[in-house]
């Protein structure tokens, strides 16, 4: 029996299902290793900008007294806190190392920037937001030291596991 020709919309329908399966074929480490990655440099430049030498720039301290003004917080201790945080988060989060509370500590960062520095910025602080999302729910893919040490040691979560086999 002759099948009958394709119709246009049919083609269409048959080349975008035929996209959406290459698409599900993008492996989560490509996925979670520019979710790392992309992240953690808005961070570690951010924190460079906040050093002279070994030390918090005085710039950095007027900074978090007079535009951040972090309730609660002194600004100090807040100029200290971040740059640390700005420095040694992202270089985790690169490695894959402890990913998972990398991720969390520079989602919380990003909390606090966005509901008391830069409401209007949202849109950004999204994007930061989902990326570290991602490694927050599904881990820091293969391509980490987090999945290195878990093969090793024998531990690891089932999405680690999925995330091994994709």
């Amino acid at each position: 029996m002759n099948r009958p020709s394709a119709t246009p919309s049919s083609r269409i329908a048959e080349g975008v299902q035929s996209l959406v399966a290459a698409f599900d074929r993008i492996p989560h480490t490509v996925i979670a290793a520019a979710a790392r990655v992309f992240p953690a440099a808005v961070f570690w430049y951010s924190g460079r900008t906040k050093v002279e030498g070994w030390s918090v720039s005085d710039s950095a301290i007027f900074l978090f007294r007079e535009e951040y003004a972090l309730p609660f917080v002194d600004p100090v201790l807040a100029a200290w806190g971040a740059t640390i945080a700005e420095h040694l988060l992202p270089v985790l989060l690169v490695l894959g190392l402890a990913s998972r509370f990398a991720a969390l500590g520079l989602l919380v960062m990003t909390a606090v920037i966005q509901i008391f520095v830069y409401p209007g910025a949202w849109p950004t602080h999204g994007v930061w937001a989902a990326c570290l999302l991602v490694v927050l729910a599904r881990g820091p893919g293969t391509w980490s030291l987090d999945h290195l040490i878990a093969q090793r040691f024998g531990g690891g979560t089932s999405v680690d596991r999925r995330a091994a086999l994709g």
